[in-house]
């Protein structure tokens, strides 16, 4: 009686595998068309923005002039409170890095049990959106500053 419930549930699991194989490369397909490029690439651009987006707040900021200029994020707006900018600045990698690594790790995990393309699907969808949100604040800062 038990083996039947324990083959039953490997057949199941096994359609389940067979499904989710077949889907997989529209999901891939779907992930290439909100990044093409390679994903190495996707690391720099999201390391590159986290840098621009803090120089630009501190030229929001500092340079600008203007006093009503203010932090709207409410990490970012403590992490001056608390510190300045030296704290913002490393309040801003640990908050990078975990974003990072729990890509790299959903990533990573996809990729060990052999669905690649949901592995980069789910890398691409865990980091595109806070590449958009972060654009977006960085030209924030620069319309701040110079206008």
């Amino acid at each position: 009686m038990l083996h039947r419930v324990f083959g039953l549930a490997k057949s199941m699991v096994r359609k389940s595998l067979e499904r989710d194989r077949s889907s997989e490369r529209y999901v891939e397909a779907v992930s290439r068309s909100l990044w093409p490029w390679r994903e190495s690439w996707l690391l720099a651009l999201v390391l590159l923005l986290a840098v621009l987006d803090y120089v630009s707040t501190y030229a929001a900021l500092e340079l600008s002039g203007k006093m009503d200029v203010y932090e709207g994020g409410l990490l970012a707006n403590w992490a001056l409170r608390m510190g300045g900018f030296t704290r913002l600045f490393w309040v801003d990698m640990a908050a990078v890095s975990v974003l990072l690594l729990a890509a790299l790790a959903v990533r990573f995990l996809h990729f060990k049990f052999g669905f690649k393309g949901f592995g980069r699907t789910a890398f691409v969808v865990v980091l595109v959106p806070y590449i958009v949100i972060t654009m977006a604040a960085i030209f924030n800062n620069i319309v701040l500053t110079f206008l």
